[in-house]
């Protein structure tokens, strides 16, 4: 998603608490540490000529799709008529080295990796690509990430997620990363098709101080839900809930220690953050009599943080902090586990990838009168490009990355999900995909790096599961009716491009210390005005000054 600073494998789908706004007057957006130099940025990103859409000609989906809501198409089988989007292999013969993350098992090392040897051929180069590991707490990523820009040797193309606590994203993309806009800006993207596919509001996910610094990952509209295996609870009566003391209570009843059954995940700060929409909190900021409000100084996310307090003094969180997500995912399909938090993304990888009757818990009223919602983004990550290279590899490494942007319906599309026919997967009679075991084992764990970086836009389609496709769809569509956006969701905050993840994180991590016993919840209070002191009233007031010039002006 991420953060357990809030996005815990959320990064594809989530934009982070911290509210990822940062360019133009109501014109663009960037990435989470995105953002312009100062009194630079507004003017900047508002002159900027965003890549032209030019969608691709596929397959028609079986379940539609609408674009200005967020609601993705779905798909009940393969497509039968595919296309080829990518003519010749893009590389140019020389290694190319990548940085990226997992939230899954790592793939098998590149020599006994029949689907990572059969992507060097179709690139046409060897495709290095250091894959970091998730962990319970998001700080893996970050570290790496800091060591090998110490080492000032950097990878050809270099993963930035807008959630994991990275820090002078702003300062570092100039210096050490390639300034594409010459290349995509407007029609120029036509030359890398696939890219050219990518909706407009996903390339704002790249764009910092009116340049497009990166290859955004194109993400579905809701950021993060609640997922669980209905079988846990079965017994409670299933996944409603009259409030959050029900939802206790009934965790309580299934809570069983001796055989090391828990409720809960431990990631304290994503559930905090369902908790608050619970509650009917806001998605990072909210209008309030005109006035904007942030999340962590509300009467709703404090409501939140206490619940998730009486959660983990009912025990039932896993008691294992580090627990990594394959772990997590492995005790929800056996039982030991009722609930985790996932992006809207990685809900579709695990239901290709995991066998039990996953369900989502919808939000409802935490307390009587409070107003559920599910917070919404169009910000992501995006993938940038090592600033050495001259511009023929760049061009080259933009190639490769629109080889791996290929929509659903095309045959990179089917390698790149699935891996070598009659190897890592199989085509039934009707058309649809099934992973062999080693497919499970290969394919899956090595292309989920890669979609890491970028990949098609959104779809949905879990093969040979028809039923489960639809569900989603339902889910999505359901749950887009009580989405609620970010207001300064394309406005721009100086402090916010300097300050605000470092802000966050400190939050966020005594959100943490709060939850699990460290620090009494009577100094909230005081990390709220720390917050407040330390840039959030500055970044108010930044945000509230760009909200009042894209007001229409009155006749």
């Amino acid at each position: 998603m991420s953060s357990k600073n809030l996005n815990r494998r959320g990064f594809i789908g989530a934009a982070g608490a911290a509210g990822l706004a940062v360019a133009s007057t109501g014109a663009l957006t960037g990435c989470s540490d995105s953002g312009a130099a100062p009194g630079h940025g507004a003017e900047a990103s508002a002159e900027l000529k965003l890549p032209t859409y030019a969608p691709a000609k596929v397959a028609p989906p079986d379940l539609p799709g609408d674009a200005a809501k967020g609601v993705d198409p779905g798909y009940l089988r393969y497509p039968k008529e595919l296309v080829k989007s990518v003519p010749t292999p893009p590389g140019d013969g020389k290694p190319i080295t990548a940085l990226t993350e997992t939230f899954t098992t790592p793939p098998p090392g590149m020599a006994g990796n029949a689907y990572w040897q059969e992507l060097n051929k179709r690139l046409g180069s060897e495709f290095k690509m250091t894959v970091v590991v998730d962990d319970a707490q998001s700080t893996a990523y970050r570290a790496k990430f800091n060591a090998i820009v110490a080492s000032g040797d950097i990878p050809d193309i270099v993963w930035i997620p807008p959630n994991q606590g990275l820090q002078q994203i702003p300062g570092l993309v100039a210096a050490k990363f390639a300034d594409l806009t010459p290349l995509l800006s407007g029609d120029a993207v036509k030359k890398f098709p696939n890219l050219a596919n990518f909706p407009e509001a996903a390339w704002k996910s790249g764009v910092i101080d009116g340049k497009i610094v990166g290859i955004p990952f194109p993400n579905p509209r809701i950021r993060q839900l609640y997922l669980a295996n209905p079988e846990f609870w079965k017994p409670v009566g299933g996944l409603e809930f009259d409030s959050a003391e029900d939802f206790l209570a009934k965790g309580r009843e299934l809570l069983d220690t001796k055989r090391k059954k828990y409720v809960l995940e431990p990631a304290y700060v994503n559930h905090v953050a369902r908790f608050n929409e619970w509650y009917g909190g806001h998605n990072t900021w909210g209008l309030r009599d005109g006035k904007l409000v942030h999340m962590f100084e509300s009467d709703e996310y404090f409501a939140a943080i206490e619940f998730a307090l009486k959660c983990r003094r009912a025990q039932l969180f896993w008691p294992d902090l580090n627990i990594p997500m394959t772990t997590t995912l492995e005790k929800i399909q056996g039982g030991y586990l009722g609930a985790y938090v996932n992006s809207f993304t990685g809900l579709l990888s695990d239901a290709k990838q995991y066998d039990f009757p996953m369900e989502t818990i919808r939000p409802f009223a935490a307390e009587a009168g409070a107003k559920p919602n599910v917070g919404l983004t169009w910000i992501s990550s995006f993938t940038a490009i090592n600033g050495s290279a001259g511009k023929k590899r760049v061009e080259m490494l933009l190639n490769v990355l629109n080889y791996l942007a290929a929509p659903f319906g095309t045959e990179e599309r089917l390698f790149l999900d699935n891996g070598v026919e009659d190897v890592h997967y199989t085509r039934t009679r009707t058309g649809d995909t099934k992973f062999t075991t080693k497919g499970n084992a290969v394919a899956l764990t090595t292309s989920q790096p890669l979609a890491t970086m970028t990949t098609a836009p959104p779809y949905l389609y879990i093969p040979g599961e028809p039923d489960m496709t639809r569900n989603i769809h339902g889910w999505e569509t359901e749950l887009l009716e009580i989405g609620q956006a970010n207001p300064t969701e394309g406005h721009f905050s100086d402090t916010f491009s300097n300050k605000g993840s470092s802000l966050t994180t400190d939050v966020y991590d005594r959100v943490m210390d709060i939850v699990a016993g460290r620090m009494p919840l009577s100094e909230y209070q005081d990390v709220v005005k720390k917050f407040r002191r330390n840039g959030g009233d500055k970044m108010r007031g930044e945000y509230e000054e760009s909200l009042s010039k894209s007001k229409p002006k009155s006749k």
